[in-house]
């Protein structure tokens, strides 16, 4: 399925537990942006959580369903990453996926196997119940890029910067005036090409991060 440039994510942090049969499941939920934000919040979990058995987690970028992480940690295969990444998926909405977003489930044993259907329930209540106490919101795709133009092209390439509403992220006037921009993926075309129009401008893609 292919969507627009919009997607659903969440604001901050946010935590939810469910308990079984003397196990704690304590769920954390993350805004992230790449792999290495994913790395680094479970990182911290495992630190501030030493004496969990297990620290399950899943994770999901960009805004196909191809981009994603399980991992069991150790529960027995399926049983804790894909319930956690299904509980991500079940929270698309129309033409609006719900992604770049972590959870990780801390498991603190209880004593009592749970068998596979009761891994796989506490995996999955624990995440609905830290989603369930999130807030969403709505980002753009956005891709940046350098614009590099003469002094003679500065009030044209201005007027297209704030006629298209672009993010201006950095910008310097020295002996060859550049601009980092910040656009919506749909305006990228249509800017490029008007761009493109001007004698003398050179654009260039860069690398988001």
């Amino acid at each position: 399925m292919l969507f627009d440039d919009t997607f659903l994510t969440l604001s901050e942090h946010a935590e939810g537990q469910f308990r079984d049969r003397g196990s704690r499941f304590l769920a954390y939920a993350y805004p992230i942006r790449s792999e290495t934000d994913a790395k680094q919040r479970l990182e911290a979990l495992r630190q501030q959580h030493p004496k969990a058995a297990h620290h399950c987690y899943a994770y999901r970028l960009g805004l196909g369903k191809d981009h994603y992480r399980v991992n069991d940690d150790g529960e027995p295969s399926g049983t804790a990453g894909r319930p956690i990444l299904n509980t991500i998926y079940s929270h698309d909405k129309p033409g609006q996926p719900f992604t770049n977003i972590l959870v990780v489930v801390v498991r603190y044993f209880g004593g009592t196997l749970l068998g596979v259907p009761g891994l796989i329930n506490a995996y999955k209540s624990a995440t609905v119940e830290a989603l369930a106490n999130a807030r969403f919101e709505t980002r753009t795709v956005d891709e940046q890029y350098r614009i590099r133009f003469s002094f003679e092209q500065m009030n044209n390439v201005m007027r297209l910067v704030k006629e298209q509403q672009l993010t201006v992220l950095s910008q310097a006037f020295d002996t060859e005036p550049t601009l980092e921009v910040s656009m919506r993926k749909t305006q990228v075309n249509s800017v490029l090409d008007r761009l493109s129009q001007l004698p003398g401008v050179q654009t260039e893609w860069v690398p988001n991060g």
